[in-house]
């Protein structure tokens, strides 16, 4: 099963990142090139433990659906995010949040399992995981920059 460990420091408040980190909309903003919508589920705001969201996405060139749902989350410290249903075998996305001198870790622990057995496997190794890894990415590189920022007000428009 392929894993996805990534480890982005972001000099904002752990708080502030950990709430940008479960945005939908921060998340459809980061996924502006595969079309990325929530469709079912919490659709805007800030996603709560047992909660879930539906997103449809067009990836290599067909929309697909994606559930997931938050099945930990001890705030601001750590939430998980698991696949219900979509084009995953499985996938299972921990993110993991430590602050220190001012200087949020946002650790990214992604694991998945591509559906097809041989085929997927051949998949993950020629394409898949770094076509993941450059999502992942992205979305970092959008919460970098709102995070150190004041962008982050538009999303999480509250006072801290």
């Amino acid at each position: 099963m392929p894993k996805i460990e990534l480890r982005t420091k972001i000099n904002a408040p752990k708080q502030i990142v950990f709430d940008l980190a479960r945005s939908i909309d921060l998340h459809k903003i980061s996924t502006q090139q595969t079309n990325e919508e929530a469709i079912d589920g919490v659709t805007s705001g800030l996603i709560e433990l047992y909660e879930s969201v539906t997103w449809k996405a067009k990836h290599f060139g067909v929309y697909q659906r994606l559930t997931s749902k938050i099945t930990e989350f001890e705030s601001p410290n750590y939430f998980v995010d698991e696949m219900m249903q979509g084009a995953f075998k499985n996938f299972k996305h921990e993110h993991h949040f430590i602050e220190a001198n001012g200087v949020t870790e946002m650790i990214d622990v992604f694991e998945y399992e591509s559906p097809f057995g041989c085929i997927g496997r051949l998949a993950d190794t020629i394409f898949l995981k770094k076509y993941m890894t450059n999502l992942l990415l992205k979305r970092n590189e959008t919460i970098v920059t709102f995070a150190e920022s004041d962008r982050w007000q538009e999303i999480i428009p509250t006072a801290r």
